[in-house]
């Protein structure tokens, strides 16, 4: 909310020019007015201190421009003015589904791939402050580590508390999925969204990807899969009697499931082979899935010329009572 003044007859405020012209007519009227007396000395009016009907004998004068001032502002009809806006949102409703599988260690990505995912995924979520967001985690099985919300402080703090090995080894993309379809196909939201990051093939787990994508399709959820992973070989650390050890491990990322969920949604498919590009993964998403906002402009107008218009009125009046009381002139 934000009061301004305005004034909505502004031309009558060059009136306010012609005060100066008035105080010069009042001074060249005094002085031709003035009388003179030739005295032969001033000794006896040493000492002489002037009466207050002397003091204040060119108050009215003063009280009438100040009343020509107030009346030219009223003329100029100043007005309040206040406005605002009313901001309406429809966010977008969003399961992040996060492969926390062992494989997920692997350093091709840095510094590994699943704090890299972490670290990705926090920053997408600060750029989405109108969303609820949620989050699934899955290994050999899945569970909801955050139902969506709007509270991004709390999910990103469950965030930084995930780590490989939570869940029973495994790949249960589609365990994941259904988890994910789960926690967001009661939303009211006008659009619902699953952002599935793997890394892996589904080998474990009693529901299919594929059936977890009919699931999601049926719900009208859209769903983004990502794949992470650099094509051929990646640094995986083994720990040994000697400390961790590095071994290439080959990389197998079902892409054309993960491809044939997202398109069957309405979705995409992304590969990452880098932490820059999982960058660009997530600001490309941001972009597909933008919030709708609607705001709506008001502005109210009030009139504050009363009170110039009461001020003129007070200061005639006065300038009147000293006219006929303390300096009236007797013929």
């Amino acid at each position: 909310m934000m009061d301004t003044v305005v004034f909505a007859n502004k031309g009558f405020l060059y009136l306010l020019l012609l005060l100066p012209l008035f105080v010069i007519v009042y001074v060249l009227l005094n002085r031709w007015r003035k009388p003179k007396v030739i005295m032969p000395s001033m000794n006896n009016f040493e000492g002489y201190k002037p009466t207050l009907r002397q003091r204040i004998k060119h108050l009215p004068f003063v009280l009438w421009l100040l009343a020509c001032a107030a009346i030219i502002v009223a003329l100029a009809r100043p007005q309040s003015s206040s406005g605002g806006q009313n901001i309406n949102t429809e966010g977008v409703d969003i399961v992040m589904a996060l492969d926390i599988s062992p494989s997920m260690l692997a350093e091709d990505l840095r510094p590994n791939r699943i704090e890299a995912a972490k670290k990705v995924a926090v920053d997408f979520i600060d750029s989405r402050v109108n969303d609820r967001i949620g989050l699934v985690v899955f290994a050999g099985e899945s569970f909801t580590q955050c139902p969506i919300t709007s509270d991004h402080a709390v999910l990103k703090n469950l965030f930084s508390g995930i780590e490989s090995g939570m869940l029973t080894d495994g790949t249960a993309i589609g365990e994941g999925l259904a988890t994910a379809v789960n926690r967001i196909k009661t939303s009211k939201a006008k659009s619902k969204v699953i952002i599935l990051l793997t890394d892996g093939v589904n080998n474990v787990g009693e529901i299919s990807p594929q059936t977890a994508g009919d699931i999601a399709k049926a719900f009208n959820i859209r769903v983004y899969t990502i794949g992470v992973g650099t094509h051929g070989m990646a640094p995986y650390p083994f720990n040994t009697p000697f400390g961790i050890q590095y071994q290439q491990v080959p990389v197998d990322i079902d892409e054309h499931t993960l491809k044939g969920i997202s398109a069957e949604t309405g979705g995409k498919y992304f590969r990452a082979t880098r932490t820059a590009e999982l960058k660009n993964i997530y600001a490309e998403i941001d972009k597909l899935e933008k919030t709708r906002i609607e705001v709506t402009s008001y502005r109210h107008k009030k009139e504050e010329f009363y009170p110039f218009i009461m001020l003129a009125l007070l200061l005639l009046a006065l300038e009147r009572l000293l006219q006929y009381t303390l300096l009236k002139i007797l013929p």
